[in-house]
């Protein structure tokens, strides 16, 4: 195996161990919704992405799953972590995409707004397509019952449209905000860092 390529898998190996950490520092966002919950574990997916590409950032996503699957398992028939699986790739990957083509930040901030467009969107189809019907199935509640329980935190939310509008999309649009501009700020410190003491080139 060549020096250039194992450097890449270890450095992937490293941030997808970091963002598997940090799904550990979450916290919620009772405001929205008391099933909201923030971390941080995208930014070392983006920040490995930007510097490894698109398959790398795949490859952190991923490491990251298998590591949170093997230590702590699935307490949602693995739906939660097929829903992390998607809204990661569909964040991470066009942000990635976007700035291999244009290496600037401006470069960075378009493709960041855009994979947080797509996602937020995405969030919309797997919320009320995959995990809540999964929490209906596991703990024998009902569409009704759920939004009972937001309502009492947040009385904007009245129904499946306004949970929607309430929740999900300020919910995953301040997270994904938040993100993006965390990465934009560290990102160049840490790149350089990586390429001229890890990363070994072809």
């Amino acid at each position: 195996m060549k020096k250039s390529k194992l450097s890449k898998i270890t450095i992937a190996a490293l941030f997808g161990a970091m963002s598997f950490v940090l799904m550990f520092f979450s916290f919620s966002v009772p405001i929205l919704s008391p099933f909201a919950e923030f971390d941080a574990s995208a930014l070392p997916e983006l920040i490995g992405g930007f510097i490894l590409g698109p398959s790398g950032a795949v490859g952190i996503i991923s490491i990251k799953l298998l590591l949170k699957l093997v230590i702590k398992g699935s307490s949602s028939m693995l739906t939660g972590e097929i829903q992390n699986l998607i809204l990661s790739i569909a964040y991470v990957l066009p942000a990635v995409l976007y700035y291999r083509r244009h290496k600037t930040k401006k470069g960075a901030v378009v493709g960041l707004i855009i994979g947080s467009v797509i996602s937020i969107v995405i969030a919309v189809f797997t919320n009320l397509y995959l995990i809540f019907p999964a929490y209906i199935k596991l703990y024998g509640m009902s569409w009704d019952s759920i939004i009972e329980i937001c309502t009492a935190v947040n009385p904007w939310i009245k129904n499946i449209p306004t949970f929607v509008a309430f929740s999900v999309v300020p919910f995953n649009a301040v997270s994904r905000v938040i993100t993006s501009i965390i990465t934009v700020l560290i990102y160049k410190k840490i790149s350089k860092f990586i390429k001229k003491n890890l990363l070994m080139e072809e």
